[in-house]
């Protein structure tokens, strides 16, 4: 009588199947995440874009640098009569990552215009290009 199961050699070749399978697919998966990361990032910068934009029409002025974007939030003490808002949900001011964007009124990026940055994953100035970590700008 013969005792039915599987020998050490299809254990063996199973388990490095999986293993194999685990080194080439999941970090083309991690991959994947932090591109839609980024593109949410994006999508989040025009949803402020736009909300700018209103800011513009109604108050004759994107916000300074020291209102920031708070004032797409409460309306500066200036402009109270004017102010249409809220324009922007507070959790609309984060990145896919939770940090803040940040604001420059006088933009470094964009002339004659305003910057919005997000600092990626790390939340530091500076990431390397093609990651997480990188640095992403309105256009």
């Amino acid at each position: 009588m013969r005792n039915k199961g599987f020998t050490i050699i299809e254990v063996l070749t199973v388990v490095i199947i999986i293993g194999m399978l685990a080194v080439f697919v999941v970090p083309r998966m991690f991959k994947g995440l932090g591109k839609a990361r980024r593109d949410i990032a994006k999508s989040k910068m025009a949803l402020i874009e736009s909300a700018l934009g209103r800011f513009f029409y109604d108050c004759g002025r994107f916000p300074s640098q020291d209102e920031g974007l708070e004032a797409l939030l409460v309306p500066p003490a200036d402009l109270e009569e004017k102010w249409n808002g809220s324009y922007l949900k507070q959790s609309d001011l984060l990145d896919p990552w939770g940090n803040p964007y940040e604001y420059v009124a006088e933009g470094e990026i964009n002339m004659g215009s305003y910057d919005l940055i997000s600092y990626g994953a790390d939340g530091m100035e500076g990431g390397q290009e093609g990651t997480d970590d990188e640095d992403i700008y309105n256009d």
